[in-house]
């Protein structure tokens, strides 16, 4: 059965059917005009990310289930990476008349276990005839009294640490561009990131001062909050451990591992700062230091040893 057989309300109700019990700060969920969402804080953090069929996700490397993890760990690490936590999502999913409804129940399916991990729900939605598979979802988060980790809040001084899995994704990526399915660990972690959400809001309560997700690229991304915070970071290359997956994947395909580490996205990992002074365990590890704007010019990027990154882009941009 296609979506066009289902018809757009039939569409919707098999959907809706798949996404779970509501969270408790769910007071209505979908089948009206709008859901409600409880704000226990008053002050809501909201992000929205869009996927492309062919551009961020293909359907012959991905199951359905495996794009709607994706589309779900995209907007939920974002909440995280303010320091809050998650509470609902919201999804627009534009699809071809011919495409076949149980991959839209498996997408709902992906969408919901992952949005479950960290205690959000679907609420609600739209749905839309399109020549190009579409999904968009919007994340709602609640920051339990603290205030929100921006990237403008590096100070010199500060460390740079990392918390989840850092360049597996972007090899699994390049993996299967080769044509390739193995290793499968690497494969796997393109097809669903494995994202440390709960680390976001105990972050900001261990003093974080700035914190982002990494979905284009570590380099790239810290350059965000560098920028931001007017501030240098420089990396060392020795900090970060090159799996032994990905380094024979590497070798095979004779590309430098620390390409995916440095400059690959879709983990979504969370790369913050701290004050020298926090005890940080082992949840995260540092790879780096804050400098002062006449140490480093500020704005210009993010250096490796002291060094500009000369290993290509520092990241993905979706009009270069």
């Amino acid at each position: 059965m296609t979506v066009a057989t289902a018809g757009e309300f039939g569409l919707i109700s098999r959907v809706t059917a798949r996404l779970g019990a509501a969270s408790p700060l769910v007071l209505l969920g979908p089948g009206d005009d709008g859901a409600i969402v409880a704000t226990p804080d008053a002050r809501v953090v909201a992000s929205t990310d869009v996927l492309v069929d062919g551009r961020h996700f293909r359907r012959d490397w991905s199951s359905a289930r495996d794009v709607g993890h994706r589309a779900a760990a995209a907007n939920l690490a974002d909440i995280a990476a303010m320091g809050a936590r998650p509470t609902a999502l919201l999804v627009a999913l534009c699809a071809p008349p011919d495409l076949q409804i149980s991959w839209a129940e498996e997408l709902a399916d992906g969408l919901a276990a992952e949005a479950v991990k960290t205690g959000a729900t679907v609420v609600g939605g739209d749905t839309s005839s399109s020549p190009t598979l579409t999904i968009a979802v919007t994340a709602l988060g609640d920051l339990a009294g603290q205030e929100p980790l921006v990237r403008s809040g590096a100070r010199p001084g500060d460390v740079v640490a990392v918390a989840g899995r850092i360049g597996h994704a972007a090899a699994g990526y390049t993996i299967l561009s080769r044509g390739f399915r193995s290793p499968k660990v690497l494969v796997d972690a393109f097809r669903r990131p494995d994202v440390p959400y709960h680390l976001g809001p105990v972050a900001a309560r261990m003093g974080a001062t700035s914190m982002i997700d990494v979905s284009d690229g570590l380099l790239a991304d810290l350059g965000h909050i560098a920028v931001a915070s007017g501030v240098g970071i420089d990396l060392r290359r020795d900090a970060f451990q090159v799996p032994e997956a990905m380094r024979a994947a590497a070798t095979a395909l004779g590309v430098d591992p620390y390409g995916w580490i440095l400059a690959g996205g879709d983990d979504h990992a969370l790369a913050a700062t701290f004050p020298p002074d926090v005890e940080l365990g082992d949840d995260w590890l540092v790879v780096g230091s804050v400098l002062a704007a006449d140490v480093f010019t500020a704005g210009e990027g993010v250096t490796v040893d002291g060094r500009r990154y000369a290993g290509g882009a520092p990241g993905w941009d979706h009009f270069r």
